[in-house]
Formats: structure tokens, C-alpha cells, sequence
């Protein structure tokens, strides 16, 4: 930044037309200084010889010489300023001034009158000049052309409603002569009221927004609360239960354990009898084949009555059994009956139903040969969509003829199996499952009689179902995909 001495040299040699230092100085009779460039330039754009300074006037055109002392001073200050840029570079604004010459300073005003931005220097002439004090100063701007009339290139200082543009006094005197036009400072005025009202809406929406992010926050965090304690309480509810029925589990083994130590201490006695019997038996049996084989007459007849007569009583073991009465069966229907009622109240959360299901995922890919004449398939098979002309296709038996149908290339004759089929963004569409045996050729109805079960959707929410056993459709929902599953 220059010092105030230098300013005020420098103001001392600045043409008040052009504003930039002297060349060539000629000064008129009323002792104003101008570039005799400049001066000769204003003189000849107009009809009468005026100083633009003081105004003025010349009858005629006065004879102009170079003022060579001034030219010398002009030349050894222009040679100073020139060393003090080079000691102290100016840093460029991000609006230049248009006035100084090399490196340019930021401009600090631009003039709407001139079209041309000027430095702190180079703007001192509009601050201190009578010719200039009608002079409009706006905030340093870029592109001062684009402020001027492209018609008649004036400056746009009014606004036009009715065309919604700005426009010139001369335009308002030709194209806009009927128009609304007010200043531009006016339009600009009711714009901005305008803007802060909007503005001040804005932050009422942005107000209410955020409240309501609050609230959702809030809403979400009671769930949060909710879910962790409905966790808990599940948690300590299963807890208590796998506890009761390990416990449970351990008392019935006892039980049954118990029983059968019992039992086999039952049978135990009866065993020892049964063999004891056993011993009996078996030395009889000796007796009797030694005496059958005896030659011994006498000896026969005298023993016969104690071995055939006399013979020890012997159990009727047709009526003795052994039952283990462990009577468990109670228990394990009980438990059977707390499974199978667990598991379908855990089926009627639908999160966990659908889990159930797709650990019987297949999948699916579409079989050509099998596809209507005006089907189309993706080449992996995986999308089919109707097109308005037919394919010429060979007419083979697997392919539908009548009906738009394609089937799938596998399967399934047992099992379980579940494919999910996108449908979003889509107005008609048919899917579901069918016999392999179904017609081919022909009429047939979408019917399970024909072998179909199907799910159609022909408008924006209208879904439809062949007959049952087809399960009931929501009639309110959209959704972008369905499952099919056989379980």
C-alpha cells in the first residue's frame, strides 16, 4: 500500500478523464491538466469546447501544446512509482481495478457509470470531482458489460414486471412502453422482502423438521427401551423355562432310572427261584433217564412212584411277566405339546416365519422351450417379459401355444421348497406353481383343476388368486416381490 505522500503526488498527476497518470500534459486556459490524447478525444465527441472539469467554455478549439515541464515531473514520478512497485508488489483482488497499469490492485468500488472498477487510488477522482459525484458506486462487481442494455447500450436501472427482466430508460419508451416498470432498487427491495419471508418460512419448515427428527429420535429411543426390555423379559421367561425343563428332564431320568432299578430288583428273586428250579429240574431229569435205563427190575419199580408221583410242584411261569411301568408317556406327549405350541407362536411373528421358510431356498431358472411365442427370457434365464411380436420358435410339445406361461427348467416332486419372484414397478404379471402334467396346448382355465395356482395382478392394486386351495391376498399392499414356497 502506498503512503499518503505518494497518494497525494500521485492524485497531482492523474488525468481526471482517463484517471491514469499524464502522457503527453497539455494544460487548458482555465489550468486544469489533461493527456492531450484524452482531452482532444472529449473535445471532439462534442459540440462545444467545455473543461470537463470546471465546464468551462471555449468559443473554439484552443491550440494545444505539451506542457514539457509537467511531462518531465510526470516522467520522474512515473519512475519513482515504478521502484515503489517493484519494492512492495501489490497482491490482485479478486475484482482487478481496471485503472492500474501492471500488476492490479483489488478493486474497492466499481462504477456503474464508467463500467470500469477502480482501486483506492484510482477511485479518489469520483470522490473528490464534481463530474463525477452523480457517478453510481456499487460494490466491486465482475462483468460491468453485463449491467448494460445489449439494445441500446444504457445502463439496465429498471426493472420490468410485466416481462420479468431488466431493461433501460429507452426501453421503457419502446418494447415496454405499456409495461409495469418500476427501479430496479424498488424490485430489488419488494425481492428481498420477498426472500426474507421465504427465508423465514424455510426456517419454519427447517424448525419443524427438526422437531420432528426430535420426536422420531424420542420415538425411537422408547422403542429402543421397549425392545430391550421385551429382550429381557423373553430372555428371563426362556431362561426359566430351558431351567424347568432341564430340571424336569433330570427328575424323569431319575424317575425312570428309579423304576428300573426297581424292576430289576424284582426280577432279580425271581431269577435266583427260576434257576434254582432249574437245578431241580435238571437232577430229576437225570434220575428219570438213569432209572428208564436200568436193568434192574425191582429197582425200577420201587423208585418209579418217587420220581413220577412225588415230583416237587412247579411254577406256572405263563403268568409271571415283568412290565416296567415306567408310565413316561404323559410327560413326553406333555412336552411335545409345548414344543408344537411354541413354534407356532413363533410363526405368527412374520420375520420369523418367512426365516423358516427360505432355509428352503432353490433356485429357479426359466426353461425356453417351454415359453410362449411372445415371451422373451434374459439369457441367464432369470427374467421373462412379454413382447408385442411373436418369436418364431419351434412349435415343440413342452411350449404353450394359447397361453403366455413359461415354466421353470426343474421340478419338485417332494420336498420343500420356496423362490421368490420381483414383480416392482410392474402392472401385469402372473406367477405361481403347476402340475408338470398340465396342457400345453389349448385352452385352459388358471385353475388348480387344471393344474395352476396362481396370483395375477391386472391393475394398480388389484391382485386376484385362481380358486383354492390358493391362499387369501392383501388387497392394500404393493409389493416388490413374492414368495412361493411348497412346504
Amino acid at each position: 500500500m502506498a503512503s499518503s505522500s505518494s497518494l497525494l503526488s500521485e492524485e497531482q498527476f492523474l488525468c481526471s478523464i482517463c484517471l491514469d497518470v499524464f502522457t503527453e500534459p497539455v494544460t487548458t486556459s482555465c489550468g486544469h491538466n489533461f493527456c492531450m490524447a484524452c482531452i482532444t478525444k472529449y473535445w471532439d465527441s462534442r459540440d462545444l469546447y467545455q473543461c470537463p472539469l470546471c465546464k468551462e467554455t471555449l468559443y473554439r478549439q484552443p491550440e494545444l501544446r505539451v506542457n514539457t515541464t509537467l511531462r518531465e515531473v510526470v516522467e520522474n514520478f512515473k519512475k519513482m512509482r515504478g521502484r515503489g512497485k517493484d519494492e512492495s508488489p501489490p497482491k490482485p483482488g479478486k475484482v482487478p481495478c481496471d485503472a492500474c497499469t501492471g500488476k492490479k490492485l483489488s478493486a474497492m468500488k466499481s462504477c456503474l457509470v464508467c463500467l470500469a472498477s477502480y482501486c483506492e487510488t484510482h477511485l479518489e477522482p469520483h470522490q473528490i470531482a464534481p463530474a463525477f459525484k452523480r457517478h453510481k458506486l456499487v460494490d466491486p462487481v465482475e462483468n460491468l458489460e453485463d449491467r448494460i442494455c445489449q439494445k441500446h447500450e444504457r445502463l439496465l436501472e429498471l426493472f420490468c414486471r410485466t416481462d420479468q427482466t431488466c431493461v433501460c430508460q429507452f426501453c421503457t419508451e419502446a418494447d415496454h412502453k405499456t409495461h409495469d416498470i418500476v427501479p430496479i432498487e424498488e424490485e430489488c427491495g419488494e425481492r428481498k422482502a420477498q426472500l426474507a419471508k421465504t427465508e423465514a418460512e424455510v426456517q419454519l419448515i427447517i424448525q419443524e423438521r427438526m422437531q420432528k427428527v426430535k420426536e422420531i429420535k424420542l420415538s425411537v429411543d422408547h422403542s429402543k427401551r421397549d425392545a430391550e426390555r421385551e429382550i429381557a423379559d423373553s430372555i428371563q421367561v426362556f431362561t426359566a423355562l430351558v431351567r424347568s425343563i432341564e430340571k424336569s428332564q433330570v427328575e424323569l431320568v431319575k424317575v425312570i432310572e428309579e423304576r428300573q432299578k426297581a424292576v430289576e430288583r424284582q426280577v432279580e428273586g425271581l431269577i435266583k427261584d427260576l434257576e434254582q428250579e432249574i437245578t431241580e429240574l435238571k437232577r430229576r431229569s437225570t434220575d428219570l433217564k438213569q432209572l428208564s435205563h436200568t436193568e434192574d427190575h425191582l429197582h425200577l419199580l420201587q423208585n418209579y412212584p418217587s420220581l413220577v408221583y412225588k415230583h416237587p410242584p412247579t411254577k406256572n411261569m405263563s403268568e409271571i411277566s415283568v412290565h416296567s411301568a415306567l408310565c413316561v408317556g404323559t410327560v413326553r406327549r406333555a412336552v411335545s405339546q409345548l414344543e408344537e405350541t411354541l413354534n407356532k407362536e413363533m410363526e405368527k411373528l412374520p420375520e420369523v416365519k418367512l426365516k423358516r421358510i427360505q432355509q428352503y431356498a432353490v433356485d429357479v431358472t426359466l426353461d425356453p422351450d417351454t415359453a410362449h411365442h411372445k415371451l422373451i427370457l434374459s439369457e441367464d434365464g432369470k427374467q421373462v417379459r412379454h413382447g408385442d411380436m411373436e418369436l418364431n420358435l419351434p412349435d415343440i410339445p413342452k411350449r404353450f401355444d394359447q397361453h403366455c406361461i413359461v415354466l421353470g427348467k426343474d421340478g419338485f416332486s417332494s420336498g420343500k421348497f420356496y423362490y421368490e419372484v420381483i414383480v416392482k414397478g410392474k402392472t401385469r404379471w402372473t406367477l405361481g406353481v403347476a402340475r408338470e402334467s398340465i396342457d400345453r396346448k389349448g385352452q385352459i382355465t388358471l385353475t388348480p383343476e387344471d393344474g395352476l395356482c396362481v396370483v395375477y395382478r391386472r391393475n394398480v392394486n388389484v391382485y386376484k388368486a385362481s380358486n383354492s386351495p390358493c391362499p387369501p391376498l392383501p388387497e392394500k399392499e404393493s409389493p416388490e416381490g413374492w414368495g412361493v414356497c411348497g412346504l
